[in-house]
């Protein structure tokens, strides 16, 4: 049920701010609006106004005048809720803000609940599901990637393939149906061969999409990076060096770091978050052996381990092949992980003994996080173990759990459908698995689902939107 009533909010981040944006939305927005506004032409009205038009003017109270303020004007259907909707720019004070927006409330409007807006422009039509949950994505996106594929996603290039797909089974679905009617006749409305060209095109774009977001999560929301070593290799100054910014202590004294740092930076539009660890070796000191279990919970949660090592100590045979031996370890007990090996404070070697490290062990990075030598690769490397390819080709990638899990379904029932068609099941019963493939792919787009379901999807957003 759509709700007739006007709501408002500040659809500008609380605070202090040069302007702030106030929000009407619904039947009476502009009847509001204007008896609090008096234009600086005279006589001038906003209810008389066109639609899509700005308008300089006063906010008033009585007598009393709030601010001077910029109102756009959008009538419906022709705006972003599908209803009248007014936005009022005043200066951004919160004294200010507040002022217009009890006085909005004293005027018949009432405060609008998390995503509100946005709720409203689902159930007007003006978004489906998915594009409304990218509008959530968008204002939460702090890189390039993630703000490429919530900007795809909202003008709608994952929900229109879905819609595309649903409405070809659809067809199909309804043929299916209509042979139920004339079982006794046995016909077959639904041509059966090109009904399984149709259901491999689903299998084929749906295993698409859930291999996806794979990549999708990862750039949703960044990937995290351990670094680990022993005390004192620099791992607090690589961090520090990544980050451009002194965020780690760095000391001469072993055992520093006694809890994890993290932080994150945007490498090629990907987000990764850095996680700076305790040393770990052998310790009887109590806070520093808490930071060294923290250590290894924080590798568990990686997704990228950067083991690193000081360089200078690849002169000793006997470190080297301890070295050797922790590096096996690391790679047994996570095998699926990516691992970087590093020897750090390369700038203390001579030439000969860069090679005689290279030559030891091969796949190893030499850097200085101290001058910032090689860490431009470094980042390189990171980079590579994020596939990218979908992204540079604009693909479509799949970012949001819910939509993965009925992608999940709906795979699941169309293998089915497969099967049977295969098989060569019986109509009635094809129509079954049919119909569920449809009601996940309703899931996605909007055209199935419940009250639960969308307090749970806007209680996310931020009020204003």
């Amino acid at each position: 049920m759509i709700n007739q009533d006007t709501i408002v909010a500040l659809a500008t981040p609380s605070g202090a701010g040069a302007i702030a944006v106030i929000r009407l939305s619904g039947n009476d927005a502009i009847k509001i609006a204007d008896s609090c506004f008096k234009s600086v032409i005279s006589k001038k009205t906003l209810r008389n106004q066109k639609s899509h038009t700005i308008h300089l003017g006063h906010i008033i109270d009585g007598k009393r005048t709030i601010d001077e303020v910029l109102v756009s004007v959008f009538k419906n259907p022709n705006s972003y809720t599908g209803e009248d909707v007014v936005e009022v720019s005043c200066h951004g004070s919160n004294y200010i803000q507040q002022e217009i927006i009890q006085l909005f409330l004293r005027q018949g409007s009432r405060m609008a609940t998390a995503g509100e807006f946005t709720l409203r422009a689902f159930l007007n039509a003006k978004l489906d599901l998915s594009q409304a949950e990218a509008v959530a994505d968008l204002i939460s996106s702090d890189n390039e990637a993630s703000h490429q594929i919530a900007m795809q996603q909202m003008r709608g290039g994952f929900s229109s393939e879905i819609a595309k797909l649903r409405e070809e089974l659809l067809n199909f679905a309804s043929l299916i149906e209509l042979e139920l009617d004339f079982a006794e006749e046995d016909v077959e409305f639904a041509d059966r061969t090109q009904f399984k060209d149709l259901v491999e095109r689903i299998r084929f774009v749906l295993k698409r999409l859930i291999d996806s977001f794979a990549v999708g999560n990862v750039i949703k929301n960044g990937i995290p990076v351990a670094i680990v070593g022993e005390p004192n290799v620099g791992k607090s100054t690589l961090l520090n060096t990544l980050l451009n910014e002194e965020r780690a202590i760095v000391s001469e004294i072993a055992g520093t770091t006694r809890d994890t740092i993290e932080d994150e930076i945007s490498i090629g539009g990907i987000g990764f978050r850095f996680i700076d660890t305790a040393g770990i070796r052998e310790t009887k000191d109590v806070v520093e052996s808490i930071g060294i279990k923290k250590t290894f919970e924080k590798i568990d949660q990686a997704q990228v381990i950067v083991f690193i090592a000081d360089s200078t100590n690849f002169k000793d045979e006997s470190f080297v092949h301890s070295f050797k031996i922790e590096v096996e370890k690391i790679k047994n007990k996570y095998p699926l992980k990516p691992l970087l090996i590093i020897a750090n404070k390369v700038d203390k070697l001579n030439e000969n003994q860069i090679e005689f490290v290279k030559k030891d062990i091969p796949e190893i990075h030499l850097l200085s996080a101290k001058h910032g030598i090689g860490v431009e690769e470094l980042k390189d490397k990171l980079l590579s173990f994020v596939n990218t390819g979908a992204l540079r080709n604009n693909d479509t990638i799949v970012t949001n759990s819910r939509h993965y899990d009925s992608l999940l379904k709906a795979f699941e029932e169309i293998e089915k459908v497969k099967d049977g068609l295969d098989t060569g099941l019986s109509g009635d019963l094809l129509a079954i698995d049919i119909r569920q493939a449809l009601y996940h792919f309703g899931e996605i787009t909007g055209e199935i689902t419940n009250d639960d379901l969308l307090g749970n999807i806007f209680a996310n957003f931020c009020i204003g939107k």
